[in-house]
Formats: structure tokens, sequence, C-alpha cells
């Protein structure tokens, strides 16, 4: 004899549906959670690498790291690319991308120089760039994340030197610059000479905070399915 009346075929779907997105969603902060994962151990290798030749791996960087870069050349005047709406140490401001002429070498390596706080709600005064040859050397990584292209990114429509992103596309800087751009950034080594902060240690959620939300989801469908019995079991 069961111990559950017969539900609906409405009652049956809805928990279903339930499992199915809750045990998703599981799922999925535990596949960021490994990304994040690799993503600082990707980071922690490079701290201590060697410089490699730029010329070798520029075109087709390896995948599984973060290779250490110095390159000669000069920075390409009157282009400041601003991404828009970051964080450092509690501040809100910018990271300054800004296109690099490599020596020898005909795509642009963009270069970002670091973050700026906001000026009283403004975008900061950007210190002029090095004129002339002069060597970059930092790290050569990803783009950031875009997210949610939600309204589209302002930069196409914009015109003088300095233009506001909310996420870095190579593919649009590129087109505004009429120029080819390799397919990572350089992200330049911190310098006590500079006012640009540059912490390369990723800010993002940490690994264990997408597990507990893991655990939160997978706890999630074991109560819908907990409440579906609960719903459904014969009284006496």
């Amino acid at each position: 004899m069961t111990f559950l009346r017969r539900p609906t075929w409405f009652a049956v779907a809805l928990t279903v549906a339930g499992v199915l997105v809750f045990v998703r969603l599981g799922v999925w902060q535990l596949d960021r959670a490994g990304e994040k994962d690799e993503l600082l151990r990707r980071f922690a290798a490079s701290a201590a690498a060697g410089v490699e030749e730029f010329g070798m791996i520029a075109d087709a960087p390896p995948e599984d790291r973060y290779p250490r870069l110095d390159v000669r050349g000069r920075f390409v005047p009157g282009h400041y690319y601003v991404l828009d709406d970051q964080t450092h140490a509690g501040q809100v401001g910018v990271h300054v991308y800004a296109p690099f002429s490599p020596e020898g070498r005909d795509p642009y390596l963009l270069v970002d120089l670091g973050f700026l706080p906001k000026e009283q709600g403004a975008n900061p005064k950007l210190p002029p760039l090095p004129a002339g040859p002069t060597h970059v050397h930092g790290l050569y990584a990803p783009t950031p994340g875009v997210g949610m292209r939600m309204g589209g990114n302002p930069l196409p429509g914009q015109t003088g030197a300095e233009k506001t992103m909310v996420y870095v596309d190579l593919g649009e800087i590129g087109a505004d610059l009429g120029h080819s751009l390799y397919p990572r950034v350089l992200l330049l080594d911190p310098d006590p000479a500079t006012l640009y902060a540059r912490d390369w240690t990723p800010g993002f959620m940490p690994p264990a905070r997408h597990r507990a939300y893991a655990f939160q989801w997978f706890t999630f469908a074991l109560a819908a399915v907990v409440i579906f019995v609960l719903l459904h079991r014969k009284r006496r």
C-alpha cells in the first residue's frame, strides 16, 4: 500500500522542473568554482615564471598559463581606452588601456596600465604616456570577461583621445584604431613610480563561495522533493 496520494500532473511537472533547475544551478556553481581555481593557479604560476620571447607566443599564447613578457616598442599616441566602474581596495575607479606598437611587428598590443580611482565621481586625469621608444613588461593575459552586454558598449560612438568602455572588446578597439590587435592584453608589472595601482590578484568571488552556493542550490532541490512528499502523503 502506497503512503502517497495520487499527485496531479501539474504538481509532478512543477516539482521535476524545480529540481532540474536547482540541480543545474548547483552544477553551474561548481563549474564556476573550478574555473576560479584554475585562474588562481595560473596567476600564481605566472608570478614566479621567467620572461619569455614575445614573438614566439604573441599570436598563439598558451591556454594553460599567462606568460611573462618584456616587449620593446612605443605607445601609440592619442589613444586611451577607459574601462569604467571598476573597484580596487574599496575604491571605485577605472582601468586604463593604451595601444602599444611592438618593435618590428605590425599588430598593436593592448596594454593595461592599471587602476585609477575616480575624483569626486568623475573619471581621473590620465598621466601622459611615455614618448619615444620604451619597453613594457608584465603578464600576457586574456581580456576580462564581458558578462551581460545590456545596452551595448559606448565605445564605437565616441570621438577624442579618451574613450570609455563598459567591457573590453578587442575587435571594437581594433576597429576604432583601424589596426589589428594581438589576442591578449599585457598587464603591466607594479611600479612604485606610477600613479596606477597594479594588483593583478583576481578580484572575483572566491571558489569557496561558489561551492557554498552550489550546496545551497542542491539543498533547494532536496527541499522541493521533501515538500512534494509532505503535500501528497496520505493522512490517517
